[in-house]
């Protein structure tokens, strides 16, 4: 039986049960254009049903022992290791990702979840030395973390496994309850995750995935009050939106970015280039922190360009579920319109297309662009697609500027190999993570990892994660 005998018609999972909806849509292959399943399209009766099971599960999942809780993300992680081919299949058929870059997605998610079942056991409070102020003598103070109640968690395409991961475990680590709302176009893999999470003993309710439209379940989510908190990976426009609607409910949102690498004068340009391409094009750069903008000291930039074409020509597009391929299909036609679309624009500027910028069918080929002023479209915004520049700069203060020239702020790297350097550029770069001597797509999933402007509010990475999905309370004893 193939992947998509299996999933050719899906259900609603709310409150422990599969449920029919009454319409569904056809999910197409990025890729072939094949229908691959029959997805449900939630109504806001059926986001409302998913909220009160929620609810009802609140006081199960708050009383849980932390022993039990981490069971349940335990045995997750055994039954998705066990089914880790079906899983990355799943993500490779919805995502158009390669089948290799997706099975190391479902490494990444299996990793996840045994951090968040860890991260169960230790969540802990501290004393309050309260006799340091006159008025606390003869008192004792210590803090406890309280699960915060019903999280609505709404995650994106390009990590369809693991990033509902980093919403889903720290979710029951901490003792909350769930509604997961999945990117429209990637579905599958979450609903997967339920079916996996049921057989581990999830208590009913626990954990609801709705499919449909963002306007119907992610705005009943962001508005109502019985949500306690909202976390969303995704656009800074729809981020915003959230963020605006809100009101005093918590919310994490991790956002945009057009992330930069610094090369540096000194750095040996063999040893870097092939991890700097494979953070450029890997998932046909549609990562939020893909190498979008390289800024490369005169010194070396001749060399630095010549063997990044080079290397860039040799990656091999085409199906998803070949293991060889390394770069398929955008996610969607428009992705595609719109990303060639950009190149023109750049081209027109003045802008010198190296490789690439052009498509075949959905899949746009690896594009490299020399010289491209910043204030184009492919340099300011989020490019989401398989293109990097490479621009020249005579120093690395002024790439530090260019770096931080920009609406977004997630993460950035630089290439050196003096120290003072290196340190005065994790001082000066305003972004969430400062990678030095690697690229600024480096993640590993106990990280904190967030950023600043536009790249959202938060963080997630497991333990940090927890903290925002849990309320401090003060316990003060009186002991006059």
């Amino acid at each position: 039986m193939t992947i998509t005998d299996k999933v050719t018609k899906k259900g609603l999972y709310i409150g422990g049960q599969w449920l029919e909806a009454k319409e569904y849509t056809s999910l197409r292959s990025p890729y072939s254009g094949e229908t691959i399943a029959e997805i449900p399209i939630a109504t806001a009766e059926d986001v409302e049903q998913a909220i009160q099971a929620a609810e009802q599960a609140k006081k199960v999942m708050a009383e849980m022992p932390a022993f039990e809780r981490a069971n349940i993300l335990e045995a997750l992680a055994r039954k998705l290791e066990e089914r880790s081919d079906e899983a990355a299949k799943i993500i490779a058929l919805e995502a158009a990702k390669p089948f290799t870059t997706a099975k190391g997605e479902v490494e990444r998610t299996i990793e996840t979840y045994k951090f968040a079942a860890e991260e169960a056991k230790r969540i802990h409070g501290e004393t309050i030395p309260l006799d340091a102020a006159k008025g606390g003598v003869n008192r004792l103070g210590y803090t406890v973390r309280e699960p915060i109640g019903i999280i609505g968690a709404i995650t994106p395409f390009n990590f369809p496994m693991n990033l509902v991961a980093h919403k889903v475990g720290p979710a029951i680590a901490a003792g909350n309850t769930i509604v997961l709302k999945p990117a429209t176009q990637t579905p599958l893999s979450s609903l997967f995750i339920a079916e996996l999470l049921e057989e581990a003993g999830l208590p009913k309710g626990a954990l609801n995935v709705v499919t449909g439209a963002g306007r119907v379940v992610g705005d009943k989510l962001v508005t109502d009050p019985r949500v306690s908190m909202i976390t969303f990976t995704g656009s800074p426009s729809v981020g915003i939106g959230i963020r605006n609607k809100a009101g005093l409910k918590r919310v994490t949102l991790e956002l945009g970015s057009n992330a930069a690498v610094i090369i540096d004068r000194n750095v040996d340009i063999d040893k870097i280039i092939s991890r700097c391409v494979t953070g450029a094009f890997s998932n046909q750069g549609q990562v939020c922190i893909s190498l979008q903008r390289v800024y490369v000291h005169e010194d070396v930039y001749d060399s630095f360009v010549e063997r990044f074409v080079d290397a860039t020509k040799k990656l091999s597009l085409g199906d998803p579920l070949n293991p060889g391929t390394d770069v398929s299909a955008l996610i969607s036609p428009n992705d595609v319109k719109r990303t060639l679309l950009w190149i023109d624009e750049a081209k027109q500027a003045g802008a010198t297309i190296a490789t690439g910028g052009v498509a075949e069918g959905n899949i746009v080929h690896p594009t490299v662009i020399l010289n491209a002023d910043r204030q184009l479209k492919v340099s300011c915004q989020e490019v989401f697609a398989p293109i990097v520049l490479v621009n020249k700069v005579k120093s690395v203060d002024e790439a530090i500027a260019l770096v931080n020239d920009s609406n977004y702020g997630l993460q950035a790297g630089i290439y050196t190999n003096d120290v003072d350097t290196a340190l005065d550029a994790s001082e000066k770069l305003h972004v969430g993570g400062v990678m030095i001597n690697d690229i600024p797509t480096f993640r590993v999933d106990n990280m904190p990892y967030g950023g600043v402007k536009e790249s959202g509010t938060g963080r997630e990475g497991l333990k940090y994660a927890v903290e925002e999905m849990t309320e401090m309370k003060l316990v003060v004893w009186n002991r006059n």
